[in-house]
């Protein structure tokens, strides 16, 4: 899963069938630069289905969930990762623990 970050944006690599979330998606812009994404707000019946170059800006304050149907590419602005996945070679030593994930409302799925 290759991955670039800056203090206001990600984008990564997504294998098929991979999950992301992000715990408040107001104000944050998704766009999928490769393949097809899914995105599921909580309590939201709409399912927002974005191709290459279409880009999705939550209004709410609602998490989202951004499945990748196939390998996909996505760009998020306007946000950081809460916590790197546990033991990935380029997060931060303190992104590599476990507990960061349960503060900022992420759980593994």
């Amino acid at each position: 899963m290759a991955r670039t970050a800056s203090a206001a944006s990600f984008q990564m690599d997504l294998p098929a069938r991979t999950v992301l979330t992000l715990p408040d998606a107001a104000g944050i812009g998704i766009e999928c630069r490769s393949g097809t994404l899914w995105v599921t707000l909580d309590h939201d019946p709409r399912d927002i289905v974005l191709e290459p170059g279409q880009r999705y800006v939550g209004d709410t304050h609602r998490r989202a969930l951004v499945s990748a149907l196939g390998p996909s590419s996505i760009a998020v602005t306007h946000a950081r990762p809460a916590a790197w996945p546990p033991g990935s070679a380029d997060a931060p030593a303190a992104a590599r623990s476990r507990a960061r994930l349960a503060p900022h409302g992420l759980s593994p799925a």
